[in-house]
């Protein structure tokens, strides 16, 4: 099994989220706090100094076959967007893409600016749908 940098912390989540300027970000971080809590029945950990990551699992690159302890589903709060992640990547979420509202795709990760740009709804089926294949 591979080592890598990321792993998790001792940090609290809340105490991470109550240091960001952004007032928004803040309230939409503690949302999806709730909505993955919920979704997956972990509490957050930090992983590294900046994601709030729920669950643990052993992850393997589809391209390396690398294999990397990891969380399930979590998120980041970084400068520009909230991203998420939660396998957006994939075949499976592709018509929910399609009718969630302003996002970007990349390396498998969801983009999203606010929650408010999007529908929570669907973004949740799209949580729940990345753990029921897990």
């Amino acid at each position: 099994m591979a080592e890598i940098k990321t792993k998790p912390t001792a940090i609290s989540a809340e105490d991470f989220i109550n240091t960001i300027p952004d007032i928004q970000k803040q309230k939409d971080c503690f949302v999806l706090i709730d909505r993955m809590k919920k979704a997956t029945g972990q509490e957050p950990v930090m992983w590294g100094g900046s994601i709030i990551g729920f669950g643990n699992m052993r992850y393997e690159s589809p391209r390396t076959g690398r294999q990397v302890d990891w969380f399930l589903v979590g998120f980041s709060p970084r400068k520009a967007n909230l991203t998420l992640y939660i396998g957006a990547g994939s075949e499976a979420h592709t018509d929910a893409l399609k009718i969630l509202g302003k996002h970007k795709v990349s390396g498998g990760c969801l983009h999203i600016n606010k929650l408010a740009d999007v529908d929570l709804n669907v973004l949740q089926g799209m949580i729940d749908s990345y753990l029921s294949r897990k």
